[in-house]
């Protein structure tokens, strides 16, 4: 059972991100505010939630948040200062759009930036334990899927309509066959993951 918020007194904006581990594809990230006594029977970390799912939630979130806001940070960014940084440059892009000023920030993991003089809460798991967590995770899934469903009509031959651009078979049999594409990030050890997938 998700909690409906951390504390009750400060106004919290839950944070996550998309793509993190992808080899192909920007990161996306969500900043959500909820009302505190917002609930839903299938709002959950996202990893946890069927497509149809997702895409039922990112509906009702969009309607009933106070505040929420997506970003994404691209290829060339994230090689440029690592995807650890490049997430949490999304998430303080997404501080930033949100229409309410947050007081206290909830960040899914246990790595992130000060933003401003606001404080935050890391928590490990946290998409599966806070609602406004949950449903940034949500809405930074739905919209990176999206993405690289759309990314894929250019690019059929790397299969991103179902791989989403992370290191599946399909995907990494592609790219030893036709080469990396220019969303691929070169930051990530691709051939590393060939020397994985030999072993197993």
């Amino acid at each position: 059972m998700l909690q409906p918020y951390y504390q009750k007194r400060y106004v919290e904006a839950g944070c996550d991100e998309a793509g993190r581990g992808c080899y192909a594809g920007p990161v996306f990230a969500a900043s959500v505010i909820l009302p505190k006594n917002f609930f839903h029977p299938l709002l959950n970390d996202s990893k946890k939630v069927s497509e149809k799912n997702r895409n039922t939630l990112r509906k009702v979130i969009e309607n009933e948040a106070i505040a929420f806001s997506v970003i994404k940070v691209g290829r060339s960014i994230i090689d440029k200062i690592n995807i650890l940084n490049a997430s949490i440059l999304a998430m303080h892009l997404c501080i930033d759009k949100l229409s309410v000023n947050p007081e206290l920030i909830l960040v899914d993991g246990n790595r992130f930036k000060r933003y401003k003089l606001i404080p935050h809460q890391c928590i490990i798991g946290g998409d599966s334990k806070y609602t406004s967590i949950a449903a940034a995770s949500i809405l930074a899934k739905t919209y990176r899927d999206d993405f690289m469903t759309r990314l894929h009509a250019s690019y059929p031959e790397y299969s991103w309509i179902k791989n989403k651009g992370y290191g599946t078979q399909d995907h990494l049999n592609a790219i030893s066959k036709f080469g990396r594409s220019k969303h691929h990030r070169l930051s990530f050890s691709i051939a590393a993951a060939f020397n994985e997938t030999s072993k197993s």
